[in-house]
């Protein structure tokens, strides 16, 4: 839907301030609106008559009527969200609160193209939609993939583990078959969003680590996404590593992902995927775990120069392989001996809490800024106004 300019005492910017500090109560809401008691009630029987707000209990009072306080109702609209990997394709159901309905699961082959794969996320999210019962209230798809995405043009920009994904269209095939908003992301962005989430949107930078059978990170700065100018911060991952001549998927010699990825833990250990390297960790395998502490020291020897340059307060690691206690401990010591102290001052540096859902919030929480901001709430508003 088209974003149009909206008034700052608009439905949408209602909206806006409930979703910011709410729940409110009436007065309360009027009074940080500037609205009049008439123009709110006409701005909340709008909302409401897209389903946007909700009855929140009662304030309490030490005398007198409790008032009825509002909120907003995130969890009426659905996205469909899906994490796209060098290895698997994993689709959800998700309310814009990040509540997962149902999700699956596909494993895919290491060197794998848009023609073959896309169709099959078409297919299982209609299937998942249909056995939810929220086909009708889907608003948006949410798509998170590796590598660099032109947000303009909708397509993915030389993912260096997926070349046959390179410039492939990825808004338009989704948008022509389920006539919604597609929202691209990067995976490791879209990990590191639903973690501020679930850390109820500190009003603090955020630095998210994606390890799996690749390596990316993501940065969230006053609760928005930094990709930068091309679409490329937080690509550590294939940094090259001075003296380092191990050959990486992405056809480089010395990239971080080469020496401390999933797939590159997988050829060492002599297994064939990162699930084996998690299965290994996990039975107590010494060598795994040696292997494992040694990568997460490596990455958390780069991360350091990145927590020295953007001083982030929180740090959250996520991924298959992210997550085994021994990568984390070798991240945690890379990190502490190589960053400079002031950014090691109350940093706070520790797994992902969101598991397998990390990336599901994380989309969901695009959408929701998306699909709940002001102008995009107004153009709703005043498309139902003309029907």
């Amino acid at each position: 839907m088209p974003a149009t300019p909206s008034s700052p005492t608009s439905p949408g910017h209602v909206l806006a301030l409930l979703r910011a500090t709410g729940p409110l109560t009436r007065l309360e809401l009027q009074e940080l609106a500037g609205l009049s008691r008439v123009t709110l009630t006409e701005r909340l029987e709008a909302l409401r008559g897209l389903g946007l707000v909700r009855h929140a209990g009662r304030k309490e009072s030490s005398g007198g009527r409790r008032a009825e306080m509002l909120e907003v109702d995130d969890t009426g609209s659905t996205a469909l969200v899906a994490d796209l990997g060098q290895s698997h394709a994993t689709l959800a159901v998700v309310d814009l609160r990040g509540t997962v309905f149902a999700r699956e699961h596909r494993r895919l082959p290491l060197r794998h193209s848009p023609t073959e794969v896309v169709p099959m996320l078409l297919d299982t999210g209609r299937k998942l939609l249909r056995r939810t019962g929220r086909a009708e209230t889907l608003c948006a798809i949410g798509l998170s993939v590796p590598g660099q995405i032109d947000h303009d043009s909708g397509v993915t920009v030389a993912p260096p583990t997926m070349p046959d994904w390179n410039g492939a269209a990825l808004r338009e095939p989704f948008a022509d078959a389920l006539g919604v908003p597609v929202l691209l992301e990067n995976d490791a962005n879209a990990l590191a969003f639903g973690d501020f989430r679930a850390l109820d949107r500190p009003a603090a930078t955020l630095v998210g680590v994606k390890v799996g059978t690749g390596i990316g990170a993501g940065v969230v700065i006053s609760g928005r996404v930094h990709r930068g100018v091309s679409g490329s911060a937080g690509e550590i991952g294939h940094l090259r590593i001075e003296g380092s001549r191990q050959l990486c998927s992405c056809g480089r010699r010395g990239c971080v992902a080469a020496g401390a990825g999933g797939q590159a833990l997988a050829r060492e250990l002599g297994v064939r995927m990162t699930a084996d390297v998690v299965r290994l960790v996990g039975h107590g395998s010494p060598e795994a775990i040696r292997a494992t502490e040694r990568a997460g020291r490596l990455v958390g020897t780069v991360l350091a120069t990145m927590v020295s340059i953007v001083n982030p307060a929180h740090v959250r690691v996520g991924g298959a392989i992210g997550v085994l206690p021994p990568f984390l401990e070798g991240v945690r010591r890379g990190v502490e001996s190589n960053a400079h102290p002031s950014a090691l001052r109350d940093l706070d540096l520790g797994p992902s809490r969101l598991g397998e859902n990390g990336a599901f919030v994380g989309l969901a929480g695009l959408v929701a800024d998306e699909m709940l901001s002001p102008a995009t709430v107004d153009a709703m508003v005043a498309a139902r106004q003309e029907v």
